[in-house]
């Protein structure tokens, strides 16, 4: 197996939990802010020192209230590039619709080119209003299939996004290209250069590497165009048995459509929740804070659609799990190395996992925490996996 780590980039907190502050109550100086992003860099150094393969941050903007504040994870990738050797890097996701999809072409080339081929395409379609409509120029939203009243926001990010990415495709790949859609025309009619009109476009720089593409799977549609597409597929945050579901779906529609039948781990990746400690009580102790945020953080978005209801179906919109429910769907993994173990062992034997992503980084924990546990995990868990 091949293991990454993912960090938010957020903020330490003295005060995490289920109760108060609100979020939005929280409001973090620029400060702040700024060692949360100096804290992930110097952390990426010590994934790399521990083994890691790979170290992934995610795109966020304006979240003064601390529990993501780095806009733009292929700048801080390329930088971290600069102090590191081996390291891949990308994000879990850049977020497609906040993007014009030719500087998000442009800007990933260059910082995988720079890194010596180390860069890893994630791409998403986005979780916070917030952001999304303050990037978007075409007022494109964002939706969940889970919430019906977003359906229409949904259907048109979801349609925008597929779009923006045919264009990234091409222009990483053509030596010319041109497109026309609904929503991107390359090169726009008419324009005059240099005594001609311009009929196609050149993307400067492209890939001298070769490159992955990395989408979250979350829905029903989502794991209909992700294999067709030839994106590898991430799950995070699901119960098992409807990770396993997707996992299996991704390799039938890839081989339909690409010809060729996957290893069973094959363009798939894993990610779940870390919390190794000495003992069960004491990792449950170190865990039930940083767990609670998260869901106060996340819930609002429709996140525990992953999770299993009591009839075996998908949880209703709204669920805030407690943490001992979050165990029993095996989104976090809280205990002493032997019992994390087992259930990396566990998804192991599932799913064939080829690709295992840590999150180590609970929301609130101090950065230093969270390399404890990347360490943990590589020096104590590691080597008990068969």
């Amino acid at each position: 197996m091949k293991f990454g780590a993912f960090f938010f980039g957020g903020v330490e907190m003295t005060d995490p939990g289920a109760g108060p502050p609100a979020p939005m109550d929280r409001r973090f100086d620029n400060a702040k802010c700024w060692k949360a992003t100096l804290d992930y860099i110097d952390a990426a150094g010590e994934a790399e020192r521990l083994g890691f393969d790979s170290f992934w941050t995610t795109e966020h903007h304006f979240q003064y209230e601390g529990y993501e504040v780095i806009p733009n994870g292929i700048l801080i990738s390329t930088w971290i590039a600069a102090r590191t050797k081996t390291l891949r890097l990308g994000a879990l996701f850049n977020i497609v619709p906040q993007w014009h999809p030719l500087r998000l072409a442009e800007d990933f080339a260059t910082m995988h080119n720079l890194s010596g081929g180390r860069g890893i395409l994630g791409v998403g379609r986005g979780t916070v209003p917030r952001e999304i409509l303050h990037l978007n120029t075409e007022h494109v939203s964002v939706g969940s299939q889970d919430n019906p009243d977003q359906a229409a926001d949904d259907i048109r990010n979801r349609e925008y996004f597929e779009e923006s990415m045919e264009v990234v495709r091409l222009a990483l790949a053509e030596e010319r290209f041109s497109y026309s859609g609904k929503y991107f025309q390359f090169p726009a009619p008419g324009i005059p250069d240099r005594g001609t009109t311009v009929t196609e476009l050149t993307l400067v720089p492209r890939p001298i590497y070769p490159y992955e593409i990395w989408q979250p799977v979350t829905s029903p549609p989502t794991i209909e165009y992700v294999p067709v597409v030839d994106h590898g597929a991430v799950f995070w945050n699901q119960h098992p048995s409807f990770i396993k579901r997707l996992w299996s779906r991704y390799g039938e529609l890839h081989e339909q459509h690409h010809g060729r039948a996957l290893s069973p781990g094959e363009k798939r990746m894993l990610v779940v929740t870390v919390r190794i400690d000495d003992t069960h009580e004491a990792a449950m102790r170190s865990a039930r804070n940083g767990h609670d945020e998260f869901w106060k953080f996340l819930g609002p978005y429709g996140w525990s659609r992953g999770y299993m209801g009591a009839d075996g179906r998908p949880a209703q919109p709204g669920l805030i799990p407690t943490l001992e429910e979050s165990m029993e769907q095996k989104t976090f993994l809280v205990g002493t190395a032997e019992e994390v173990a087992e259930s990396v062992q566990m998804y192991r034997d599932l799913l064939g996992i080829e690709y295992l992503t840590v999150f180590p980084h609970l929301i609130g924990d101090p950065c230093a925490k969270a390399t404890e546990q990347m360490e943990r995990f590589m020096t104590e868990v590691v080597p008990l996996l068969r």
